[in-house]
Formats: C-alpha cells, structure tokens, sequence
C-alpha cells in the first residue's frame, strides 16, 4: 500500500530539537495545517469545526531510514535502557509514523476556498507531511483508567523558566507563552547535565539559547 502526504503543519519549530516530547505538553503552542492541492476542498472538512480535538497520523520525516531495531533507548530513560520499539513512541520505528491529538481551534475557508486548520499543542515540526485527520472521540478515545506503562514511573520531569526583563522584551508577546512552556518540558536529552553547556534551538523564527542548572532553565539570549 502506498500512502501520500494529505496536508502538511507549519509550526514554530525549525528543527527536531526543541520540538515537545509528546502532543499537548506545549498547550499554547500555534500551528496551521495547509492541504495538498488535490485535497483543499471545504467538503472534505465539512462538519470538523464541531470537534474540539483531533488525532493527526504523520510521518517521522527526520527518522527515516532503510533499517529498524526491534529495541529502542527512550531519552526518558537516560539513553541507556532498552525497550522494544512497539512499546515506546520512538521515531524510529519500521513505517514511521507519528500519532498526535491536537485541540482543534478554528476551521478557515481562505479566499480560494481552501480549507485550513488552525490548532494548538503540536508536537511537530515545521513541514511535517500529514497522512491522515480524524475526529477526537471523548466517548472511545478517552480511558482515564488506563495504565501507563514504564512511563509512569518517569513522567516527573520539568524545569522551572527564568527569562530576564531585558530578553523577554524580544520575545513577541504571542509567543512568550508557548515558548515558555516549551522550555518548561526541558529540550534536552535526558542524559546531558552538563551545566556549563549552552544549548539552543530556533522558534518561531527565534534563535533561543538557554543553559540549565539544577532544576532551573535560564534563557541566555533570543535573536
């Protein structure tokens, strides 16, 4: 079977590092997602506006590769342990696909007639292609019972943001939410504790650098 590419998200995130770890961790987060051509027709959207999530199925586009493993090392995990692949949400996996729930804000007809979506919470990046688009269904989707796994035990991770006066005034005030609660789920991997090393990534067009101490994440510099 062959599958293309729907539509594709334009999002803030250049890259694959600082992109949230999971759909929803980064509630203000904005994004859009644009049809394909031979997919933009309104019907096709027709009655989407009455849902307030959806689940995106996507490709991995950064991951791709000719070989799997049936084991993979969750970054949660320190990097270390092994875990087989089906049990982890891992871009590494034999059909690379991705599976998000994203709050749908708004359904847009543009001025072709062209349906676009606007949501929040993605954990995508920019240019990502979107295989398919499904209502949410709190009746069938939602289990407040279910177990979670190894991650359970290791769902406890965060850091406190400090962004000083004089750097948050650069910071678009449409964006300063987000990016703070992206920040929040600390980009790094999981193994790195170095608290010397100055990382950085790009949002939204800003070039964001940060160092992390202790349980404290400090924003150094935005361009």
């Amino acid at each position: 079977m062959e599958i293309f590419p729907i539509a594709h998200i334009h999002s803030a995130f250049a890259s694959k590092f600082g992109v949230p770890r999971q759909s929803g961790l980064a509630p203000s987060t904005r994004a859009t997602i644009i049809f394909e051509e031979e997919y933009a027709v309104a019907e096709a959207v027709r009655g989407l506006e009455s849902f307030s999530h959806i689940w995106l199925v996507w490709e991995f586009s950064e991951a791709v590769r000719n070989s799997w493993s049936p084991t993979v090392r969750p970054p949660r995990l320190g990097g270390n342990t092994r875990l087989g692949v089906f049990a982890t949400r891992s871009p590494f996996r034999p059909n690379f696909l991705g599976l998000s729930s994203v709050k749908l804000e708004r359904v847009e007809i543009d001025s072709h007639g062209h349906p676009i979506l606007h949501i929040l919470g993605a954990d995508l990046m920019d240019g990502t292609p979107i295989y398919d688009i499904k209502p949410y269904l709190t009746t069938t989707d939602c289990h407040p019972e279910a177990n979670d796994g190894f991650v359970a035990m290791h769902d406890k991770y965060g850091v406190e943001v400090v962004i000083p006066d004089d750097i948050a005034k650069k910071i678009p005030a449409a964006d300063l939410t987000s990016l703070q609660e992206v920040l929040s789920q600390d980009p790094r991997p999981a193994y790195h504790n170095d608290s010397q090393r100055v990382y950085g990534f790009i949002y939204n067009q800003l070039e964001v650098k940060f160092q992390v101490v202790g349980n404290i994440l400090t924003v150094v510099s935005i361009n």
